[in-house]
Parts: structure tokens; sequence; C-alpha cells
């Protein structure tokens, strides 16, 4: 019973970090920015709630499974086995996949903002030593969540999570929607988090890539967009 009853105490603070991790509260930055979905509202693109979960769902799964999310993988792997030399190389490729100055503003300004929390965590000490001048936020939030000891799938899902959510409430205020269509749309990309972390987990490293043309020409273009709400 004594093992069984510290198991569970072991999930339950892997549960606990996985949830800080993903925590609106953590000071990130992440509801400052729509990744191109504002541009594409604008655009008229997207206009009602059916439209704005296939956006989400497309970019969930189409760039983020099959490009960034394999390297996000590779980074949390690394850390767990100190291997900074990769942690090193995984995250200057995310940096490099960022296609617009846009995206690359967002990942390093909260990967910045991720690092500057590693001495809080234990063990974060390790990776706040580490001579990395530019994290993105990939890799810093993979590499923090393997030092907190939160289980690869657990804290995939947590990150994913944090996206879909940002993106959800960014969709109910631009469209602008109702909060049960949020909720709707949230119940919907369920689903689809499952998927992309099956996409994530059976894509090697070598062959992440995405060629998502649209995405890139909203974050290109919403660059210079008359009035906006969102820094990307």
């Amino acid at each position: 019973m004594r093992g069984q009853s510290h198991n569970a105490m072991d999930q339950i603070k892997s549960l606990l970090s996985a949830l800080h991790l993903a925590s609106p509260a953590l000071p990130v930055g992440g509801f400052a920015y729509s990744q191109g979905l504002e541009q594409a509202i604008e655009d008229r693109w997207v206009t009602q709630v059916d439209q704005a979960y296939v956006w989400i769902r497309d970019v969930l799964l189409l760039n983020l499974a099959r490009q960034e999310l394999p390297l996000w993988l590779t980074c949390h792997r690394a850390t767990l086995c100190q291997d900074w030399g990769t942690l090193t190389d995984a995250n200057q490729a995310l940096y490099a996949l960022r296609e617009t100055a846009e995206f690359r503003l967002e990942s390093v300004q909260m990967g910045h903002s991720m690092a500057k929390l590693f001495a809080q965590w234990p063990q974060g000490s390790a990776l706040a030593a580490l001579p990395i001048e530019q994290w993105t936020y990939p890799a810093a939030y993979a590499a923090l969540a393997a030092v907190a000891v939160v289980d690869e799938t657990m804290a995939l899902g947590a990150y994913l999570w944090s996206w879909v959510e940002n993106q959800a409430l960014a969709a109910v205020k631009i469209i602008p929607l109702g909060q049960i269509d949020g909720q709707t749309l949230l119940h919907r990309l369920k689903e689809d988090v499952e998927q992309a972390i099956d996409i994530a987990k059976t894509t090697p490293p070598d062959q992440a890539g995405s060629c998502a043309f649209g995405l890139a020409l909203a974050s290109a273009r919403h660059e210079s967009q008359y009035s906006r709400l969102f820094r990307s």
C-alpha cells in the first residue's frame, strides 16, 4: 500500500508540474500572440466557429505536429540524458524553422521569459548554466518539463493544450465568438491534440518539416496590419 501511495504522489507531483507549465499565469506572454490567426480573420478567411476550428486544427496537425513537435521531443529527451549538445542543436533548428520575423520574435521573447524561470525549478540551474544565448520557447518549455520530471507525453499534451487554449481565446476575441463557441472549439480540438502527439512521436527529427505557405503569408502580412490586438 505504501508503494502505491508513493507512486500516486509522484503522479500528482508530475501532474501539478504539467498544469503549472500550461497555466495562463505562467509569465511568458503567450496571450499576446495569435500566430497569424488575427490576419486570417482580417482577411475574412476565418469568420465563424467552424472556420476557426479548421484553421487551428490545420496549423496543429500540418505544421506543429510535423515540424515543431518532433524537435520539442528531441529537446525533452536530450535534457533527460543531459545531452546538452543535442539540446543546443535542436534549439537552433527550431529558431531556423521560424518562417517570419513575427514568429521568430514570438519564439525568442517567450523562450527568454521561460528561461528566466529555470532557477525556480528543481535541477533547473543546469539549464540556466548552459551557454545558450537565445532560447526558443519550444526548447525552453521541453527542457524545463524534463527537469521537472514530467513525462514527455503529459508534458507535450500540456504544451499543446496551452497553445490550443490561446488560439481559441484569440478567436473568441477577434471574430468575435461567444464563450460557448470557445468551449466548443476546445472540445473539438481534444482529439486533434492526441493525433498531433502521435504524429510527432512517429516523425524522426531529421524529417521534421512543413510547407504551411498560407500560415507564413498571414504571419508576414500581420506585421503591417493597420490595427491589431496581438503581436503576431
